[in-house]
């Protein structure tokens, strides 16, 4: 009888020490995402690669001109950005646009959020923004 309470206790230590190393994995790993979504959090969307040199001047142009002018911009140039820096500029003008046409910015928001992974540098913006655009 001694023996096999010895045994249950070697088990039940054993096991609380596995559960006890996956604990710590998980609160590392999650104390390695904050650090590194801290990092994004301080991104500049200019600092985001995807578009083109030549294309550069017209988007900081048509940001500057207002939501018209931007929506013009995505219409024409959308395809020839690619993300992160498509997503940063599509929720630019999600914000820009939200008291005009707030289904129109719930529809943008969607499409950037389903198709940004949480790995990309502008998913810190997305969780940021996801209460007002949901």
């Amino acid at each position: 009888m001694t023996k096999l309470i010895a045994a249950l206790i070697i088990v039940a230590v054993l096991y609380g020490g596995w559960e006890l190393f996956f604990y710590w994995e998980k609160v590392k790993n999650e104390e390695e995402t904050q650090k590194k979504h801290a990092v994004a959090e301080a991104l500049v969307g200019d600092q985001l690669s995807g578009v083109p040199y030549q294309l550069d001047t017209s988007l900081r142009a048509a940001e500057a001109q207002g939501a018209a002018s931007l929506r013009n911009w995505l219409k024409a140039y959308g395809d020839k950005i690619q993300d992160p820096r498509k997503a940063w500029v599509q929720l630019d003008y999600c914000v820009l646009i939200s008291r005009e046409d707030p289904a129109e910015a719930r529809r943008i928001f969607a499409d950037v959020k389903n198709r940004t992974q949480p790995s990309s540098p502008v998913w810190p913006r997305i969780k940021h923004l996801a209460k007002t655009y949901e």
